[in-house]
């Protein structure tokens, strides 16, 4: 039963691919693959719904062993590294940080904007009152997100916040309890804190500017992946973009994919995540301009040394992006 369900989920995955005009080019067309093996990292996130839901496209690309590797959620960057997994994506201020540490990352493409949302009590209005509170952070790169929304506004976050590392259940719960002041969440966790009432929305970059108007998601890898298989690492990144597409068409099936396959187990959460967020719009985003954007906060802030024009030339490879705008239609 079990397979029979799994394949028909792909038939009707990699068919809605072909109804968006998303079919992959015939093969004969393209180069072959470097490796048919790809390792794609699961998180606690599932608003990398579209990594997720790219199995069976991913196998459409060619990729005959397509493994889903659990790694938490503050090791995703640094699994790419030490071999463990080939491709993720991961909040944009957090790989910058690593590549400003001289980490040989490379970021490959934007894959959606918004799935961050600050949560404050009520001592918490905007996000100015975050000067001398507390905020709670699960891993550098939501600390870069908030440090950059606090020097917007004219903070210096090393001085005028108090920062405690706590995983996303003990932050909010910690929130709930009014022992922290603030935490920034992503998927499950905004859809849990309202529908538990825990709190209220200081910042949603999926709708306040200028957050909204910047991919806070990426996708990367590791420079020596990308240089040893390019072919590899183009397909990959179409299958997931085809797969950020459906999220945007076919949220219900995306959110039923996640939780049949075990991403999550809430449907409901699943679903309201797939609306919530602006998915399908990788064209309309600069990756670039992400990059620039929050390294230039973040060295305001004191936390990186390099300049962003310096990391978008050693850290960012946008050739398989520029061919797939080409290529993808619709």
């Amino acid at each position: 039963m079990n397979s029979r369900r799994n394949f028909l989920r792909g038939v009707t995955l990699t068919g809605t691919a072909g109804l968006l005009g998303m079919r992959p080019r015939s093969a004969a067309a393209e180069p072959p693959l470097e490796t048919k093996r790809i390792r794609i990292a699961q998180i606690p996130a599932i608003c990398l719904a579209a990594q997720y839901i790219a199995e069976e496209l991913l196998r459409s690309e060619g990729f005959t062993d397509v493994q889903y590797v659990k790694v938490p959620q503050a090791q995703n960057l640094k699994s790419s590294l030490a071999g463990d997994i080939d491709l993720s994506a991961d909040a944009a201020p957090g790989i910058v940080l690593e590549m400003d540490a001289g980490a040989p990352l490379v970021t490959l493409a934007g894959i959606h904007a918004g799935c961050f949302e600050l949560v404050g009590t009520d001592r918490i209005h905007r996000i100015s009152d975050l000067k001398g509170k507390t905020v709670a952070v699960a891993d550098p790169g939501r600390k870069g997100f908030v440090a950059s929304m606090a020097i917007q506004v004219g903070l210096d976050p090393r001085k005028d916040v108090t920062w405690v590392e706590k995983s996303g259940e003990e932050a909010i719960r910690l929130l709930a309890e009014g022992k922290i002041d603030a935490y920034l969440g992503f998927p499950p966790e905004p859809q849990e804190m309202r529908a538990k009432k825990i709190g209220h929305v200081v910042v949603n970059t999926a709708t306040d500017k200028p957050w909204s108007q910047y991919f806070c998601c990426m996708a990367f890898s590791s420079r020596e992946f990308v240089r040893r298989n390019p072919v590899a690492t183009k397909r990959a990144i179409r299958a997931i973009l085809k797969a950020d597409r459906i999220c945007a068409l076919e949220p219900e099936m995306a959110a039923r994919t996640m939780v049949n396959r075990g991403f999550t187990n809430s449907y409901e959460y699943a679903l309201q995540t797939m609306k919530d967020i602006p998915y399908g719009r990788w064209r309309e985003y600069s990756a670039e301009d992400t990059i620039r954007f929050y390294a230039l906060r973040l060295h305001e802030a004191g936390m990186i040394k390099t300049s962003p024009q310096k990391l978008i030339a050693q850290g960012t490879d946008w050739r398989f992006l520029n061919e797939l705008k080409k290529e993808l239609k619709g």
